[in-house]
């Protein structure tokens, strides 16, 4: 009793306990002295204990809260730091723990003071361990101690693997929207079920052990077709499994669940739309009832104590106790808690423990079970008596080294199993004797490794375990183990550990006996932002990779609050990660910022494409739900924020009014975040109850106030429609096309949470491969070298699966990634094919064949017959009407007619016949840059000039060249071919009008000239000119005249190398240049007119006069466009000016593609009045000229449509 100190506890417990009758000690003798009239003397240790604990019996289980401390009275003697252990059963103590590490307390710097400290927590037990770490430096260890607490008391149960505890309702169903479920219990078990209720209709809760983590599992409910999914699954804790009281609350009022394990509580939403369990006849404890155990995948029951089980206010264990429930499954019901006879030794890096065994023995037998954190530990060490075995843990792995030097030096090492170091209980066996060894991990006998030995071994008698300090063997890792044993066995004995304490048997240092004081510091988890926490025995690390968040603890954002803040660091528009709460809850998200103006824009994309269409199969009220690709908290952070904030909805009609008028009530509105209903759209405003035309004056049809409520119909684009489409978790899809557009979508495959789509796109050199679950999208893209809208067939091959995505194209262009996102979800049984596109996309244009999904070939062609706007065959209007487009034109095809693409020819015009014609005034010339400054390589960069065929080519063994020209003057230069070598080609009108054309490619020492002397050619007349050659062959045609053939000499080389630039009139180059080309024909140059040029596929002439096509060329002097005076070719009027389609089936398995009009005289009509009216967008008319209404131009024509429809703020047709 302190003297003149009285404390006050809890008011819980109002009464407190006062011990100082000490039960034990850590030796049997024990120096206490007492003093009658001034209380205790107090309690210290011989000098020569060297692990000193004192032990407190309070008789049963208690709950304490306090303890105070005081030295030896009157004396030198006192305690400065110090630990509590606690039991129930006087073995396996466990460590008071504060801040997840082992407590030390501070203690006294005097014999008289008392320090008192109150508990973070209770203690529930009957035992309490006292261990002095720091003593008083003038004398040695003394204690006086009081601990504070109240009585305790709970019906006790005992599991043994069989019982199962069934508590029946009253009624035989409980919709219940609110739940109290608490327990407490003890195991040494690491799975286990320790309750469990169901429902018919899939509602169930169930709480388990999974490798020593707690489990909770609910379902509050979920609907058949499966759009609603209720499970959900929660862990909590760890290392559960060991021999301690652990204490369980769970609290639900409807979804919302606080899930508290040891004072840690875990607040969670449950999946779904359902607020109420709806559970049938009973609910389990201990394990499953014995009607859904066919079902329940073969779960084990818990096999341990609980004690104070309640639910929702009903005392089970009390019940229990009373015979008021099922306990007919118990084989033994008891109402204790059995010891377990398991004694753990726990070990620091400091520690071992060093054990006998039989000496001179040819068999060696040693088994144990540990658990720890660290990869690397020596388990155990023994010396031969010729050699030494040593058992360790190598990165996660069991490892044997076993040296025998008795001959020869000879070293055997065996590894078995990995991830060892991680906190649970490993057993691992390994015997050897006569000439093999084994190792067991695990119990596993069929991963048994075996090795043979060159020869017998002879045991040495002692063990080491869990560390060798005493530095007799060099040879050895040395490697510190840190963690726990149990059930250690030498020569097939257990180890009495017990008598070890006593220092009966064996010896040890730094070990505590009857202790594993193992703690998990990733429970909690302290990486934030879903941080993957790992550990070592002494410290946890967070690996933030994935997360969006950097630092010790994933606390710190990678990415900007905003996109104004991307604008201060000097960036330019485009797709950015946001962070707006920086390390806050919100997680990043990925938004587009506009920083073009001084307003900088922040744009968030939903998660439909830029069209979908919106139908009702009764002909009802159809909804469209929009959903923005993040959640409306991350949604919120953005517009909370912002100073301004608009958001925009385009709607596309066909058949489908908006409004019934300025009185009416609407047909068509939308819902804006707070559920108000709004029936305005862009360009007007609330209430008004007309469109943007109906203010403007300039609708349609002048009766109404939209044109979408004129009911005007418009082309759509066609598809083939495949319902029931099975769905796999690994899709393959193969295809051949062909086309002439630019884009288009091939086909879909939609469920109604997963997608995949496959279109061409980029200006017919992409192909795009997209597919996804939810919000989630992964997309692969492939470019080709050549452009897809040739006409010719390409084959597509994708393929996707848990592990990687793979999208190909004719069998060589490959791309390939990892499916992160989609990765082991569920399929969805059914699911939509569209081949061609659906809800309201570009659709394609072209020809389809050969589809294969999934190793089933579909029968196109059959299915096309029937299906509007697509036909059986590939007979499109390039097809019939391709004779049309002359000159090297390539044949385009449109919805209802066909054009001419002359970019690749020196010709223009519809048909590509119309000459392109310069006038050159003397000293007139035009350059034209084949090779830029830059070299061969900057050829990369001119490709992608529009209009223009620059060659990637700069050394050629062939080539074309082609031009008209009329003139009076000569001598002149027509067309020079310059290199940057000596190479090159002139074609020139000597002094007497005649032509000549000189090749220089090396190897002769002048050049190699063909004359043609037969006719003068200044006479002011027309003349064509084609110099065909390959390698030495080179043939000429003049006019109408025969083709004539000359043969480069074999001395000459037959490569044009590094062809440079294209003259036309004159020369003005630098380096050398042939002499008599300058002095006989350069001066004063070339007066007339020159058309048609074309150098293999490179127009100079037409770049040169044509502003709109990018193009390395210049002009010096006056030029003037002609056409020379030649005469354009004329062709007949097509025949698919009349809306008609001729098809014929002419090749199996091939379909085409087509969108007709139903009314071509309304269409004409239509596209009149939208191009005077101009009620649509400004965007709207281009392409209008190669679409059948003005409409469908921005849908087919238009490549930005897709970001035209999001921006835009009018109505429109589709």
């Amino acid at each position: 009793v302190f003297k003149n100190h009285i404390w006050h506890v809890s008011s819980k417990c109002r009464y407190f306990f006062i011990y100082s009758l000490f039960s034990l000690t850590s030796l049997t003798l024990l120096k206490l002295t007492t003093s009658q009239n001034l209380g205790s003397g107090g309690w210290s240790p011989l000098d020569t204990d060297r692990y000193p604990w004192l032990q407190v019996d309070l008789g049963s289980k208690k709950q304490v809260l306090a303890i105070a401390t005081q030295g030896c009275y009157s004396s030198s003697d006192w305690t400065t730091k110090y630990r509590l252990l606690y039991s129930d059963t006087q073995k396996n103590w466990r460590p008071y723990l504060q801040d997840g590490n082992i407590w030390t307390f501070e203690g006294n710097v005097n014999s008289e003071g008392v320090v008192r400290h109150e508990l973070q927590y209770a203690i529930l037990a009957r035992y309490i361990r006292f261990i002095p770490v720091d003593w008083s430096r003038a004398g040695r260890v003394g204690v006086r101690l009081e601990l504070y607490g109240c009585s305790y008391w709970a019906d006790v149960i005992g599991f043994d693997g069989h019982g199962v505890i069934s508590y029946r309702f009253r009624s035989k169903k409980l919709k219940i929207v609110k739940d109290v479920i608490a327990l407490k219990f003890r195991t040494t078990a690491g799975n286990g079920v320790l309750l469990h209720g169901e429902g018919q209709q899939g509602d169930y809760i169930s709480l388990e052990l999974h490798r020593a983590r707690l489990l909770l599992s609910i379902n509050l409910g979920s609907n058949q077709n499966g759009s609603i999914q209720g499970d959900t699954a929660v862990t909590s804790g760890s290392l559960l499994d060991d021999d301690h009281w652990h204490s369980v609350v769970i609290e639900r009022y409807r979804r919302n669940v606080n899930f508290t394990l040891d004072r840690h509580t875990q607040q969670f939403r449950t999946n779904g739309e359902f607020d109420h369990l709806d559970l049938d006849y009973e609910i389990s404890f201990g394990g499953l009832p014995v009607s859904v155990k066919p079902t329940s995948g073969g779960k084990e029951n818990f096999v341990g104590c609980m004690e104070g089980i309640t639910y929702n206010g009903e005392n089970i264990t009390s019940l229990v106790r009373r015979k008021k429930v099922d306990t007919t499954s118990f084989r033994n019901l008891t109402f204790s808690c059995s010891e377990s006879n398991t004694s753990p030794v726990f070990f620091n890096s400091t520690s071992f423990l060093r054990l006998p065994g039989q000496t001179d023995s040819d068999t060696l037998s040693v088994s144990l079970s540990f658990r720890t954190w660290n990869p690397n530990g020596l388990l155990m060490f023994t010396a031969l008596a010729d050699g030494w075995v040593e058992l360790g843990l190598t990165e996660g792995k069991i490892t044997v080294y076993m040296n025998v030097t008795q001959k020869k030096n000879t070293r055997i090492d065996i590894s078995s199993s990995s991830g060892l170091n991680d906190g649970q209980w490993h057993s691992v066996h390994l015997n050897a004797l006569e000439n093999y060894a084994m190792l067991t991990v695990d119990g596993d006998e069929a991963s048994t490794v075996r090795t043979a030995i060159p020869i017998q071994i002879q045991t040495g008698g002692t063990y080491y375990f869990g560390g060798y300090f005493l530095q007799t063997n060099p040879r050895s890792h040395q490697r510190s183990f840190q963690g726990c044993m149990q059930m250690i066995h030498i020569d097939d004995h257990l180890v009495d550990l017990k008598a070890v304490e006593q220092g009966l048997i064996g010896t040890f240092e730094n070990v505590s006996l009857d202790m594993c004081a193992i703690i998990d510091r990733c429970v909690p988890n302290y990486c934030e932002h879903s941080g993957r926490c790992s550990q070592t025995w002494d410290a946890f690390t967070c690996n933030c990779s994935g997360t969006g968040y950097t630092g010790a603890t994933c606390h710190t954002s990678l990415y900007q609050q905003s996109c104004e803040e991307y604008k201060h660091q000097g960036k330019s528009s485009g797709s950015y990660w946001i962070d707006p709460d920086g390390s806050g809850s919100i997680t990043p998200f990925r938004v587009h910022c506009d920083m073009t103006e001084d307003v900088v824009w922040t744009t968030l994309r939903n998660d439909l494409s830029p069209q979908t269409s919106v139908s009702s199969a009764d002909k009802g009220n159809a909804v469209l739900q929009i959903s923005y690709n993040m959640t409306e908290e991350q949604m919120l952070s953005v517009t909370s924020s912002a100073e301004y904030c608009e958001q925009y909805v385009a709607y596309a009609c066909r058949m489908s009014r908006l409004l019934s008028g300025p009185d009416g009530v609407p047909f068509t509105w939308w819902l804006g975040r707070a559920n108000e209903k709004h029936s305005y759209w862009g360009g007007s405003g609330p209430g008004i109850q007309k469109c943007a035309c109906g203010i403007e004056h300039n609708c349609t049809d002048s009766k109404h106030y939209c044109n979408c409520d004129a009911d005007l119909r418009a082309c759509p684009a066609s598809y083939l429609h495949y319902p029931s489409l099975r769905d796999e978790t690994s899709t393959d899809i193969s295809f051949y096309f062909k086309t002439s557009s630019t884009h288009g979508v091939f086909l879909e495959i939609l469920g109604s949470t997963s997608f995949l789509h496959i279109e061409l796109r980029g200006g017919s050199v992409l192909v795009l491969f997209s597919f996804g679950i939810g919000t989630e999208k992964m997309e692969l893209s492939v470019r080709s070298p050549v452009p897809l809208n040739n006409d010719q067939w390409h084959r597509v091959e994708a393929e996707k699966n848990i592990k990687e995505a793979v999208l190909q194209l004719n069998g060589q262009h490959r791309m390939v990634r990892p499916t992160t996102l989609q990765g082991h979800a569920k399929p969805e049984l059914y699911s939509d094919l569209y081949v061609g596109a659906s809800s309201g996309q570009r659709g394609f244009l072209g020809c389809m064949r050969a589809l294969k999904i999934n190793g089933v070939t579909f029968d196109l062609e059959e299915w096309a017959k029937g299906t509007s706007g697509v036909n059986p065959g590939c007979q499109g209007h390039c097809n019939s009407y391709r004779m049309h487009c002359r000159n090297g034109g390539k044949c385009v095809e449109h919805y209802n007619g066909y054009s001419c693409d002359c970019s690749l020819t020196a010709y223009d015009g519809p048909f590509c016949t119309d000459d392109v014609g310069g006038y050159f005034e003397t000293g007139t010339l035009v350059r034209y840059d084949l090779l830029p400054e830059g070299g061969p390589f900057a050829l990369r960069d001119m490709k992608s000039l529009s209009g223009v065929g620059v060659s990637s080519e700069a050394n050629l063994t062939q080539e074309e060249l082609v031009f008209s020209f009329s003139t009076y003057s000569a001598p002149s230069i027509l067309v020079y071919i310059s290199s940057r070598t000596q190479d090159y080609l002139a074609v020139v009108l000597r002094h007497n009008g005649t032509l000549q054309i000189r090749y220089s490619l090396g190897g002769l020492t002048e050049p190699y000239t063909i004359d043609v002397d037969h006719r003068n050619m200044a006479n002011g007349q027309p003349h064509s000119v084609n110099i065909t050659r390959n390698l030495r062959e080179i043939r000429l045609q003049l006019d109408h005249y025969p083709v004539s053939t000359y043969t480069l000499p074999e001395a000459s080389d037959t490569q044009f190398t590094l062809v440079k630039s294209i003259f036309l009139g004159k020369v003005f180059e630098t380096g050398q240049i042939d002499p008599i080309l300058i002095e006989r024909y350069n001066t004063p140059g070339f007066m007339g007119c020159l058309s048609r040029v074309q150098f293999n596929s490179v127009a100079p002439l037409k770049a040169a006069l044509r502003s709109s096509i990018a193009a390395p060329v210049s002009t010096h002097g006056i030029l003037v466009p002609s056409n020379c005076g030649a005469s354009p070719l004329t062709i007949s009027p097509m025949a698919s000016r009349k809306c008609s389609l001729r098809c014929s089936c002419f090749l199996p398995g091939i379909i085409s593609m087509v969108i007709f009009s139903v009314l071509c005289i309304m269409v004409f009509v239509i596209r009149h009045m939208f191009r005077h009216k101009g009620s649509y967008h400004t965007n709207e008319a281009k392409g209008a000229e190669s679409a059948d209404c003005a409409d469908a131009a921005i849908i087919v024509n238009d490549p930005a449509f897709t970001e035209t429809i999001d921006e835009s703020k009018k109505e429109w047709f589709i």
